[in-house]
């Protein structure tokens, strides 16, 4: 039995090997990480800056609602376009050179060659989403300290539970990148449906019929999003089911990916 499956799990380990080798290749990558790091944690510590001098003028009101946990994780709002980029290019690089169709004829079982871009882009976006995440937090925490303004620590109630949802939050919007990527097999339109998606439709948002509301719950930088903050939100009171019900979305996507990829010619 195990010499049976033996050669399978080699050649997908072959696989995996090669997305790495293509990934950390391309000096893009490394850049578009770069500039995770720098606007990231940039955007967190201007955020933060912000909400840390207007402390001591607040009212009762907005001191009750203080959450310095939401304000120093304001970062995935860039991030999440930055780490959909990796995604994107992971699949339509290929396309655009050509490479694709090498790629294919080198491992005839389409379903391994996407499943080992998926594992590499979960395993960076992973990584660097939630080294972000912890990283935007202490730098974000440690600006609120020099204003004089009350912080968060990781063993404050949902303070661990944010950063690290906002790390599976960036993960996902990853996955959700390389299925567009999949899908329209441009950079060009899959970037377009991207930032419709988690900029454009939540924007018009009031806008939906009240039958399609529901779907706001776990909509990105909806309901999803939420699981980045410690205060309570009325209309999404139950955050991590609702970043759940984002993965299980992107997941049933990623499935049609599949089907789509393994159907076409190329």
């Amino acid at each position: 039995m195990s010499a049976v499956g033996a050669p399978s799990s080699v050649k997908f380990t072959h696989a995996l090997r090669a997305e790495w080798i293509k990934l950390r290749s391309l000096r893009s990558t490394w850049l578009t990480l770069v500039c995770l790091f720098v606007v990231g944690i940039g955007i967190s510590l201007l955020a933060t800056s912000a909400a840390g001098a207007q402390y001591s003028d607040a009212t009762a009101a907005e001191r009750a609602a203080w959450d310095p946990t939401g304000s120093s994780l304001t970062s995935y709002i860039v991030a999440q376009l930055i780490v959909g980029v990796i995604g994107i290019l992971v699949v339509t690089s290929e396309y655009a050179t050509g490479e694709m169709q090498t790629s294919v004829m080198t491992s005839p079982r389409r379903y391994r060659l996407l499943a080992a871009k998926v594992v590499t882009v979960t395993a960076v976006a992973a990584i660097a989403g939630q080294s972000l995440m912890f990283a935007a937090f202490g730098g974000g925490q440690a600006v609120l300290a020099a204003h004089g303004a009350p912080r968060a620590t990781l063993g404050d109630p949902g303070v661990l539970s944010a950063v690290v949802g906002g790390g599976v939050y960036l993960t996902a919007v990853a996955l959700l990148a390389v299925t567009l990527g999949v899908i329209t097999r441009a950079t060009a339109g899959a970037l377009a449906i991207l930032v419709g998606i988690i900029f454009v439709i939540p924007g018009f948002a009031g806008l939906f019929p009240s039958w399609v509301q529901f779907l706001l719950d776990y909509w990105p930088t909806q309901g999803a999003a939420t699981v980045m903050t410690t205060m309570p939100d009325a209309d999404f009171p139950y955050p991590w089911l609702n970043l759940g019900g984002m993965c299980l979305g992107v997941g049933t996507l990623l499935v049609a990916a599949f089907v789509l990829f393994r159907r076409r010619d190329v």
